[in-house]
Protein backbone atom coordinates (compact mmCIF):
# COMPACT_ATOMS: atom_id res chain seq x y z
CA UNK A 1 0.00 0.00 0.00
CA UNK A 2 1.58 3.48 -0.52
CA UNK A 3 1.96 6.00 1.65
CA UNK A 4 1.97 10.20 0.88
CA UNK A 5 4.90 11.50 1.87
CA UNK A 6 3.10 13.92 3.81
CA UNK A 7 2.05 10.72 5.82
CA UNK A 8 5.64 9.26 6.26
CA UNK A 9 6.70 12.87 7.72
CA UNK A 10 4.47 12.63 10.24
CA UNK A 11 4.92 9.35 11.56
CA UNK A 12 8.91 10.43 11.39
CA UNK A 13 8.40 13.13 13.22
CA UNK A 14 6.01 11.38 16.21
CA UNK A 15 8.50 8.95 16.77
CA UNK A 16 11.18 12.13 17.19
CA UNK A 17 9.43 14.15 19.26
CA UNK A 18 9.60 12.61 22.57
CA UNK A 19 13.21 12.68 21.95
CA UNK A 20 13.47 16.05 21.04
CA UNK A 21 11.43 17.63 24.02
CA UNK A 22 13.79 15.36 26.17
CA UNK A 23 17.47 16.97 24.66
CA UNK A 24 15.02 20.81 24.98
CA UNK A 25 14.79 19.84 28.66
CA UNK A 26 17.83 18.79 29.23
CA UNK A 27 19.44 21.70 27.77
CA UNK A 28 17.11 24.17 29.89
CA UNK A 29 17.98 22.02 32.75
CA UNK A 30 21.75 22.46 31.94
CA UNK A 31 21.28 26.42 31.12
CA UNK A 32 19.32 26.74 34.44
CA UNK A 33 22.20 24.83 36.29
CA UNK A 34 24.76 27.84 34.98
CA UNK A 35 23.23 30.79 36.59
CA UNK A 36 25.37 32.85 39.27
CA UNK A 37 24.50 31.63 42.96
CA UNK A 38 23.51 34.30 45.31
CA UNK A 39 26.88 35.04 46.94
CA UNK A 40 25.24 35.15 50.65
CA UNK A 41 23.32 31.88 49.92
CA UNK A 42 25.19 28.42 50.66
CA UNK A 43 25.48 26.46 47.41
CA UNK A 44 22.83 23.60 47.36
CA UNK A 45 24.42 20.20 47.34
CA UNK A 46 23.98 18.21 43.73
CA UNK A 47 21.89 15.38 43.86
CA UNK A 48 23.23 12.06 42.71
CA UNK A 49 21.65 10.45 39.77
CA UNK A 50 20.19 7.39 41.32
CA UNK A 51 21.65 3.83 39.67
CA UNK A 52 19.97 1.64 37.14
CA UNK A 53 18.20 -0.86 38.93
CA UNK A 54 20.24 -4.33 38.25
CA UNK A 55 18.72 -6.50 35.29
CA UNK A 56 17.25 -9.63 36.52
CA UNK A 57 17.44 -12.97 34.33
CA UNK A 58 14.69 -15.51 34.64
CA UNK A 59 15.47 -16.87 31.13
CA UNK A 60 11.99 -17.73 29.71
CA UNK A 61 11.06 -14.12 30.38
CA UNK A 62 13.82 -12.39 29.41
CA UNK A 63 13.16 -10.25 26.51
CA UNK A 64 15.64 -9.83 24.24
CA UNK A 65 16.14 -7.82 21.46
CA UNK A 66 17.89 -9.14 18.88
CA UNK A 67 18.25 -6.31 16.01
CA UNK A 68 18.94 -6.84 12.39
CA UNK A 69 21.02 -4.03 11.58
CA UNK A 70 20.39 -1.32 8.94
CA UNK A 71 17.37 -1.69 6.37
CA UNK A 72 16.05 -2.86 3.23
CA UNK A 73 16.05 0.49 2.00
CA UNK A 74 19.22 1.48 3.60
CA UNK A 75 21.34 -1.75 3.33
CA UNK A 76 24.54 -0.37 4.62
CA UNK A 77 27.73 -1.40 3.29
CA UNK A 78 28.57 -3.30 -0.21
CA UNK A 79 30.67 -6.87 0.39
CA UNK A 80 33.78 -7.60 -1.84
CA UNK A 81 31.55 -9.66 -4.10
CA UNK A 82 28.87 -6.88 -4.09
CA UNK A 83 25.99 -8.22 -1.54
CA UNK A 84 24.47 -6.20 0.72
CA UNK A 85 25.71 -5.96 4.42
CA UNK A 86 21.79 -5.77 5.17
CA UNK A 87 21.38 -9.53 3.61
CA UNK A 88 23.94 -10.96 6.14
CA UNK A 89 22.50 -9.00 9.35
CA UNK A 90 19.07 -10.40 8.38
CA UNK A 91 20.50 -14.40 8.19
CA UNK A 92 22.87 -14.11 10.97
CA UNK A 93 20.25 -12.35 13.37
CA UNK A 94 17.06 -14.91 12.54
CA UNK A 95 19.97 -17.70 13.14
CA UNK A 96 20.64 -16.14 16.69
CA UNK A 97 16.93 -15.56 17.79
CA UNK A 98 15.85 -19.38 16.92
CA UNK A 99 19.29 -20.52 19.21
CA UNK A 100 18.67 -18.34 22.07
CA UNK A 101 14.94 -19.28 21.49
CA UNK A 102 16.26 -23.36 21.40
CA UNK A 103 18.19 -22.63 24.72
CA UNK A 104 15.29 -21.50 26.69
CA UNK A 105 15.12 -17.84 26.05
CA UNK A 106 11.93 -17.69 24.88
CA UNK A 107 10.58 -14.31 25.16
CA UNK A 108 13.61 -13.61 22.36
CA UNK A 109 12.33 -11.44 19.46
CA UNK A 110 13.79 -10.58 16.17
CA UNK A 111 13.76 -7.23 15.23
CA UNK A 112 13.20 -5.74 12.16
CA UNK A 113 13.19 -2.02 11.04
CA UNK A 114 12.16 -0.22 7.28
CA UNK A 115 12.83 3.02 5.93
CA UNK A 116 15.95 5.17 5.52
CA UNK A 117 18.98 5.20 8.13
CA UNK A 118 18.96 7.71 10.55
CA UNK A 119 15.24 7.51 10.80
CA UNK A 120 15.30 3.90 11.57
CA UNK A 121 17.50 4.36 14.17
CA UNK A 122 14.97 5.80 16.50
CA UNK A 123 12.27 3.74 15.20
CA UNK A 124 14.25 0.91 17.01
CA UNK A 125 15.11 2.99 20.02
CA UNK A 126 11.29 3.50 20.60
CA UNK A 127 10.30 -0.51 19.51
CA UNK A 128 12.82 -1.74 22.33
CA UNK A 129 10.65 0.69 24.49
CA UNK A 130 7.93 -0.04 23.83
CA UNK A 131 8.57 -4.13 24.01
CA UNK A 132 10.05 -3.08 27.36
CA UNK A 133 13.23 -4.89 26.26
CA UNK A 134 16.17 -6.24 28.92
CA UNK A 135 18.78 -6.08 26.65
CA UNK A 136 19.23 -4.60 22.84
CA UNK A 137 21.55 -6.84 20.65
CA UNK A 138 22.28 -5.14 17.38
CA UNK A 139 24.01 -7.31 14.55
CA UNK A 140 26.56 -5.84 11.94
CA UNK A 141 28.93 -6.71 9.54
CA UNK A 142 32.35 -4.78 9.04
CA UNK A 143 33.77 -2.67 6.00
CA UNK A 144 36.59 0.27 6.23
CA UNK A 145 37.42 3.13 5.26
CA UNK A 146 37.17 3.81 1.63
CA UNK A 147 41.18 4.83 2.04
CA UNK A 148 41.65 1.32 2.56
CA UNK A 149 39.97 -0.52 -0.58
CA UNK A 150 41.41 -1.39 -3.76
CA UNK A 151 39.87 -2.60 -6.90
CA UNK A 152 39.28 -6.03 -8.49
CA UNK A 153 36.98 -7.26 -11.05
CA UNK A 154 34.82 -10.46 -10.06
CA UNK A 155 32.01 -12.31 -12.59
CA UNK A 156 32.85 -9.32 -14.99
CA UNK A 157 32.50 -6.32 -12.67
CA UNK A 158 34.84 -3.80 -11.44
CA UNK A 159 34.31 -3.76 -7.56
CA UNK A 160 36.13 -2.61 -4.14
CA UNK A 161 37.68 -5.04 -1.41
CA UNK A 162 40.23 -4.56 1.83
CA UNK A 163 41.75 -7.63 2.79
CA UNK A 164 43.94 -5.88 5.20
CA UNK A 165 41.23 -6.07 8.03
CA UNK A 166 39.46 -8.95 9.59
CA UNK A 167 37.72 -10.03 12.62
CA UNK A 168 34.72 -9.04 14.41
CA UNK A 169 34.15 -6.63 17.08
CA UNK A 170 32.01 -5.40 19.82
CA UNK A 171 30.57 -1.79 21.00
CA UNK A 172 28.93 -0.04 23.97
CA UNK A 173 28.25 3.37 24.95
CA UNK A 174 29.11 5.08 28.00
CA UNK A 175 26.07 7.20 27.72
CA UNK A 176 23.84 4.33 28.20
CA UNK A 177 22.44 4.24 31.49
CA UNK A 178 23.00 0.74 31.99
CA UNK A 179 27.22 0.53 30.73
CA UNK A 180 28.41 -1.58 33.23
CA UNK A 181 25.86 -3.83 32.48
CA UNK A 182 26.44 -3.23 28.44
CA UNK A 183 30.58 -4.08 29.10
CA UNK A 184 29.88 -7.16 31.04
CA UNK A 185 27.42 -9.05 28.44
CA UNK A 186 29.90 -7.49 25.49
CA UNK A 187 32.99 -9.02 27.50
CA UNK A 188 31.30 -12.73 27.64
CA UNK A 189 30.63 -12.55 23.94
CA UNK A 190 34.09 -11.68 23.38
CA UNK A 191 35.42 -14.29 25.88
CA UNK A 192 33.16 -16.56 23.92
CA UNK A 193 34.05 -15.52 20.27
CA UNK A 194 37.71 -16.04 21.02
CA UNK A 195 37.35 -19.05 22.66
CA UNK A 196 35.78 -20.29 19.44
CA UNK A 197 39.14 -19.34 17.77
CA UNK A 198 38.13 -15.85 16.33
CA UNK A 199 40.26 -12.80 16.90
CA UNK A 200 38.85 -9.58 16.79
CA UNK A 201 39.57 -6.40 14.39
CA UNK A 202 41.91 -4.18 16.06
CA UNK A 203 42.50 -1.92 13.99
CA UNK A 204 39.63 0.12 15.46
CA UNK A 205 42.46 1.14 18.43
CA UNK A 206 44.95 2.36 15.73
CA UNK A 207 45.59 6.35 14.75
CA UNK A 208 44.96 5.42 10.85
CA UNK A 209 41.59 4.83 11.36
CA UNK A 210 40.79 9.06 12.11
CA UNK A 211 37.39 9.26 12.56
CA UNK A 212 36.33 5.90 13.44
CA UNK A 213 39.01 5.09 15.49
CA UNK A 214 37.62 4.24 19.39
CA UNK A 215 38.78 3.62 22.55
CA UNK A 216 39.29 -0.39 23.32
CA UNK A 217 37.88 -1.23 26.73
CA UNK A 218 39.06 -4.80 26.83
CA UNK A 219 42.29 -5.44 24.72
CA UNK A 220 41.92 -9.24 25.62
CA UNK A 221 38.65 -9.41 23.61
CA UNK A 222 37.65 -6.72 21.63
CA UNK A 223 35.34 -4.63 23.44
CA UNK A 224 35.38 -1.12 21.86
CA UNK A 225 33.84 2.53 22.99
CA UNK A 226 31.35 3.64 21.05
CA UNK A 227 29.48 6.69 23.14
CA UNK A 228 27.27 8.60 20.44
CA UNK A 229 26.21 5.43 18.24
CA UNK A 230 21.95 6.39 18.46
CA UNK A 231 21.07 2.77 19.05
CA UNK A 232 23.80 2.20 22.34
CA UNK A 233 23.27 5.78 23.69
CA UNK A 234 19.72 5.99 23.60
CA UNK A 235 18.32 2.74 24.70
CA UNK A 236 16.68 2.65 28.23
CA UNK A 237 18.34 -0.74 28.59
CA UNK A 238 21.50 -2.40 28.48
CA UNK A 239 22.99 -2.69 24.69
CA UNK A 240 25.81 -4.15 22.72
CA UNK A 241 26.54 -3.63 19.02
CA UNK A 242 28.18 -7.56 17.42
CA UNK A 243 30.05 -6.42 13.82
CA UNK A 244 30.73 -10.29 13.38
CA UNK A 245 32.89 -10.29 10.89
CA UNK A 246 34.44 -8.03 7.29
CA UNK A 247 32.36 -8.33 4.43
CA UNK A 248 34.67 -6.20 2.60
CA UNK A 249 37.55 -9.20 3.58
CA UNK A 250 37.46 -11.05 0.43
CA UNK A 251 38.01 -14.52 2.58
CA UNK A 252 36.44 -13.99 5.58
CA UNK A 253 32.74 -12.69 3.56
CA UNK A 254 32.91 -16.22 2.43
CA UNK A 255 33.31 -17.65 5.96
CA UNK A 256 30.48 -15.06 7.08
CA UNK A 257 28.21 -17.03 4.92
CA UNK A 258 29.38 -20.38 6.03
CA UNK A 259 27.37 -23.06 7.88
CA UNK A 260 30.43 -22.88 10.07
CA UNK A 261 31.08 -19.63 11.33
CA UNK A 262 27.47 -18.73 11.73
CA UNK A 263 27.39 -22.01 14.34
CA UNK A 264 30.36 -20.40 16.07
CA UNK A 265 28.69 -17.46 15.83
CA UNK A 266 25.31 -18.28 17.46
CA UNK A 267 26.58 -20.52 19.87
CA UNK A 268 28.83 -18.09 21.26
CA UNK A 269 25.70 -15.48 21.76
CA UNK A 270 23.79 -18.02 23.43
CA UNK A 271 26.72 -19.29 25.77
CA UNK A 272 27.14 -15.56 26.59
CA UNK A 273 23.56 -15.35 27.42
CA UNK A 274 23.43 -18.09 29.78
CA UNK A 275 26.95 -16.98 31.49
CA UNK A 276 24.90 -13.60 31.73
CA UNK A 277 22.04 -15.52 33.64
CA UNK A 278 24.41 -17.86 35.60
CA UNK A 279 22.79 -20.69 34.50
CA UNK A 280 23.24 -23.86 32.82
CA UNK A 281 21.84 -25.16 29.76
CA UNK A 282 19.68 -27.77 30.82
CA UNK A 283 18.91 -25.16 33.67
CA UNK A 284 17.89 -22.51 30.77
CA UNK A 285 15.77 -25.12 28.94
CA UNK A 286 13.51 -26.25 31.81
CA UNK A 287 12.44 -22.43 32.63
CA UNK A 288 14.63 -21.81 35.75
CA UNK A 289 15.86 -18.50 36.80
CA UNK A 290 18.36 -17.35 38.03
Amino acid sequence: MAFSRSLIAAIVASLLLPLALADMAHGMALRKSEKPRHPSKPAAKAKSKPAPAPVACEPAKFRLIVDVGHTSESPGADSARNEVEFGFNLQLAKLITARLKSEGFAATRLLITEGKARPSLFTRIATARAMKADIFLAIHHDSVPDKFKEKWEFEGKKLEYSDRFSGYSLFVSRENPYFETSFQLARLIGQQLKGKGLKYADQYASPIMGKYRHDLLDKDVGVYRYDHLVVLMRTTMPAVLLEAGSIINRDEEVQMASIERQDMITGSVAAAFRKFCGVEPETVASGKKN
